[in-house]
């Protein structure tokens, strides 16, 4: 009988288990727990790093999609992983890329980094799902490991300093993993430290214009940003100019990245005359497809 294992890195920080570490078997399994096989190499890795006890209340809820091209089993018209929708050449499309850029991969994490609004947790979920991998918000694993309290909270209460702290635990444990996406906050970038963790695996930069991180950013509002709070001024302009400081800080780290997805440039080749028009399936395949070629230029062999 499979046994019922919890997971938690340290003493501090939790991780919450994704579907993707489930075994398939379970399907009907009351909600807050994940079965595993005590045998399984996923639990061998967790309890070899210490990860005994599980936590599930965070658990990312989203289940993966089949992508199959059989067109008896797949509507003209289907969904990508997260609930989103997508063409019938969208998810061929992932499904192929996938396939493709597997013998590359061979197990190393994806790292996404980017400005906050980048969607970076959206096309992650994406990724994770089509690759088969286990997806990580390094914010939500900081907010558990602090009690479950949120980003805005944890930066009044203890100060941007001690969530970078956080942070960097985070990404230190992740690293000695496989097969994770991992979706970074947006100033991840900013610790060398932090550069040393994702090496351990392939980061993506993906790169949104500034104006339409600021019309994302103001329709859902700027409560959960902390450090948007000191700008005055509407939603949209209190975004823009925060944002705009934000990125020159930045931009050079962001560069550092091994492999950038530029939402303009998919936007030209595709078309379109803005890039609010690009769907996250969209953006998720040119992500694969610069992996791939920053694993073709670097020369590494398959």
């Amino acid at each position: 009988m499979d046994s019922v294992m919890a997971v938690k890195v340290g003493s501090n920080v939790r991780l919450p288990l994704p579907p993707s570490f489930n075994t398939g078997k379970n399907e009907n399994r009351p909600i807050g727990f994940v079965q595993l096989p005590p045998k399984s190499t996923e639990l061998r890795r967790l309890q070899m790093l210490g990860l005994n006890e599980v936590s599930i209340e965070a658990l990312v809820a989203h289940k993966p999609v089949d992508f199959s091209c059989s067109y008896n089993r797949f509507p003209a018209s289907g969904f990508s992983p997260s609930g989103f929708p997508a063409t019938l050449d969208e998810a061929l499309l992932l499904k192929n890329k996938a396939r493709e850029i597997e013998r590359y991969l061979n197990g190393c994490c994806i790292y996404l980094v980017g400005m906050m609004g980048a969607g970076k947790t959206t096309v992650g979920r994406i990724l994770s799902d089509i690759l088969g991998y286990s997806f990580f918000d390094s914010d939500v694993l900081v907010e558990q490991a602090v009690g479950g309290r949120s980003v805005a909270e944890i930066f009044t209460q203890h100060g941007e300093k001690f969530f970078r702290d956080q942070e960097s635990e985070v990404l230190r444990k992740l690293s000695s993993m496989q097969q994770l996406v991992v979706s970074t906050g947006g100033g991840a970038v900013i610790r060398p430290i932090n550069w040393k963790y994702m090496r351990s695996g392939v980061s993506v930069w993906l790169d949104v214009p500034l104006d339409a991180l600021a019309r994302r950013i103001a329709a859902v509002g700027t409560g959960s940003r902390p450090l948007l709070h000191q700008e005055s001024g509407d939603a949209y302009s209190k975004a823009f100019r925060r944002l705009s400081c934000l990125l020159k800080e930045r931009s050079g780290a962001y560069a550092n990245a091994n492999a950038r997805v530029s939402l303009e440039y998919i936007a030209t080749k595709l078309g379109y005359g803005n890039v609010d028009n690009l769907t996250p399936a969209v953006i998720a395949i040119e992500a694969l497809e610069q992996i791939e070629n920053f694993f073709k230029e670097d020369g590494i062999a398959v």
